[in-house]
């Protein structure tokens, strides 16, 4: 038999940006447990709103299966004495199982009598295991929680009323004085209380208090009557999906609506406009055939159809006075100069211990040209980039960025355009800030992509040299996001730096501006683990291999696409037949030549065998054209090595008791590995 159960957590109205995570970790909780406790179901489904995280479970088993549980106890020889009796051992062992000592048995394993006891043991009621939905709710984290109350119990929000509802039975349990029952809460102003006498009637009883408890269905009522809007006005909505994700939570019955707003602020900037209606205040924009803002906006109210236009009057209030302010603030940033601006950037810290604005300007500035030194770049691009580089960040004291921080960078460009600045440079403003999130848009322009790793780098190091990095989940300056940033914008430009190189260079101009609080060595090695680290994720997330990804990542990351295209080829390639035979030997040589020391000048005159000479040869032929070699043909040249290295092992003795002998044979294979470890460290390869 079985029954399905409910759980609903019901509390005060949640941040919108945290509920779908929310209710997917309360379904996932809940799944682990049923499978820890053994105990069948058909399947769980999720519900969520502003005020609630509810999940059902389908065909509950009422009870545990039973289930035969097989112990298997001391052999023989050690359970019986000499006159047949239990032993001390065997007796306890029984005890342990609850059993009479009587009823053991024997039974042979690999050649060997062990007492060997089967025993039934009766599933529990699903009855009486519901009550631990209790440590499973309270065991929830979250990214933002608060005490109420005089509770010790930290939650998204408060807990204002709980189900915990098994067929028609309610679970006993209790949290911060909420007790369990089968009362839910409607809407909060359309609906009321209402009992829930079935878990199956959960999702029709809901709606009859006005309130949609399928996410899925709520945002797909929301895109219905959206696109309904537009047939009827002949406008385009672009529906971007993380605002539709955040309005979708932000109600329980949504009802879509459109209204406007005055024509004359069509001469801001479409970013201004659009930001200011999406990211304050959750309404999409409207746009013609062209894709050119319209005069309109849509928002979704968390109510029925009634006074609609009532509400849209208010939404129109609302937004006239944000408008108003944007379009005062964009007057006033025309009427101060680039070069105004930028003066104002040494009187802002950037932090306390990387002093200021413009400090970091000056350092980002040598990282930028020594980046671009390396890429060979023209006068005139370096000319751009140092012009960037001297103003990048200089929208960051204007009105219109101090009231919209989103904007940043995007003003920027067009406050630089507007002042007759070259559009590349303009262009390098915007792009420096790509990518804003990890898989974020990166950077096109080269200008703006060598600014964007420019600052990126320079940020890194000096955070890590005044030793502020990140711990655990704590990265509150985004040093993580700015590293995988830089491998990002690094792969994607397939830009041949010598990344290494230029993170020492950078360690040096943080030391020289006095900011080094920990030695510049140790400083580097952190900075290089750090982007190793970055690396490492790109890789996985291209389903790389780690045992692959560690021999490539440890042979250096100093050229990141050249690494990506080694661990891209050595993957690819690991199912091959010559593969592990081939690693097998470059491993077998990496490994032996480790016993080399000093500095020794390979004698062919000391070969005491064709193989060596060949193998030499090989080498020598290596050597001469390694250099020249894309990585797939540097791989085959070891693959082709194979038969060589393979002869030499078999009729060459490496480790010679004469010592000239045995010193010649180890700078040969020390020669080798050398090219070798350069492409990978081929011993952290698993070939087995």
């Amino acid at each position: 038999m079985s029954k399905d159960f409910l759980l609903e957590i019901g509390l005060e109205e949640m941040p919108a940006k945290y509920i779908t995570a929310s209710v997917k970790q309360l379904q996932e909780r809940i799944e682990k447990w049923l499978a820890e406790n053994d105990l069948e179901y058909k399947t769980t489904e999720v519900y969520s709103s502003p005020r609630r995280l509810s999940v059902i479970v389908k065909d509950l088993a009422e009870k545990q299966a039973d289930r035969v549980e097989e112990s298997k106890g001391p052999a023989k020889k050690i359970a019986k004495d000499a006159d047949g009796n239990w032993s001390k051992a065997a007796q306890g062992f029984a005890r342990g199982q609850g059993v009479d000592p009587e009823t053991l048995e024997f039974r042979e394993i690999n050649g060997v009598e062990y007492i060997y006891l089967e025993k039934e043991v009766k599933g529990a009621a699903t009855m009486d295991l519901l009550p631990e939905m209790r440590q499973i709710i309270t065991s929830m984290t979250f990214p933002v929680s608060m005490h109420w109350a005089d509770y010790d119990l930290k939650y998204i929000r408060p807990i204002k009323w709980l189900i915990a509802l098994f067929g028609d039975q309610v679970i006993p349990f209790e949290i911060t004085n909420v007790a369990t029952g089968n009362e839910t809460r409607g809407h909060r102003f359309l609906g009321g209380s209402v009992t829930i006498t079935n878990p199956a009637d959960y999702e029709e009883t809901l709606l009859s208090q006005f309130v949609v408890a399928d996410a899925s269905k709520r945002k797909a009522a929301i895109v219905s009557q959206i696109e309904e809007i537009e047939a009827v006005e002949n406008w385009k909505i672009p529906v971007d999906a993380g605002l539709l994700e955040e309005v979708n939570n932000l109600v329980e019955y949504p009802t879509v609506l459109h209204a406007t707003f005055d024509e004359a602020y069509l001469e801001l900037p479409e970013e201004v406009l659009i930001t200011t209606m999406k990211e304050h205040q959750r309404y999409f924009p409207v746009v013609d055939e062209a894709g050119k803002l319209r005069p309109y906006f849509i928002t979704v109210r968390n109510g029925n159809h009634e006074h609609l236009e009532t509400v849209a009057k208010g939404n129109e209030k609302v937004l006239r006075a944000r408008l108003s302010d944007a379009d005062f603030f964009y007057q006033e940033d025309l009427k101060i100069t680039i070069d105004e601006a930028v003066a104002k950037l040494n009187n802002i810290v950037f932090h306390e211990k990387l002093g200021t604005l413009t400090e970091k300007m000056i350092r980002v500035k040598k990282v930028a040209l020594i980046i671009a030194e390396q890429l060979n770049m023209t006068d005139a691009q370096k000319g751009k980039i140092a012009r960037a580089v001297d103003i990048y960040k200089f929208d960051l004291v204007t009105n219109l960025v101090g009231e919209f921080p989103e904007l940043q960078g995007i003003m920027g460009e067009k406050y630089a355009l507007l002042q007759g600045e070259d559009a590349e440079v303009a262009t390098a403003i915007r792009e420096h800030y790509m990518p804003t999130s990890a898989d974020g848009e990166l950077p096109q322009s080269d200008i703006g992509a060598l600014l964007a790793v420019a600052d990126k780098l320079e940020t890194l190091t000096g955070f890590f040299c005044v030793n502020i990095v990140p711990t655990g989940s704590a990265d509150p300056f985004s040093l993580r996001r700015s590293a995988l940033g830089i491998m990002r914008i690094i792969q994607a430009k397939n830009w041949d730096i010598r990344l290494l190189s230029v993170l020492a260079d950078t360690v040096e101009i943080e030391r020289a501006e006095g900011l080094n609080t920990i030695p510049s060595e140790e400083v580097f090695e952190q900075v290089e683990l750090f982007l190793q680290n970055r690396l490492r994720a790109i890789l996985s997330d291209q389903q790389i291999r780690h045992d692959i990804i560690d021999a490539v990542v440890k042979a250096g990351s100093n050229v990141v696409p050249e690494l990506i295209e080694r661990a891209e080829l050595l993957n690819k390639n690991r199912d091959a037949e010559w593969f592990r035979p081939t690693m097998e030997a470059l491993a077998r040589v990496v490994n032996i030549s480790k016993k080399h020391q000093g500095n020794v000048t390979i004698d062919p005159g000391l070969f005491e065998n064709e193989s060596e000479q060949q193998l030499f040869d090989a080498v020598q032929k290596l050597k001469k054209e390694y250099p020249t070699l894309i990585i797939v043909d540097r791989l085959r040249a070891f693959a082709a090595l194979r038969t060589a290295i393979d002869a030499y092992f078999e009729n060459t003795l490496v480790m010679s008791d004469d010592e000239a002998v045995r010193n010649n044979r180890l700078a040969l294979l020390f020669e080798l590995a050398s090219f070798i470890k350069e492409f990978a460290q081929i011993e952290e390869i698993n070939v087995k």
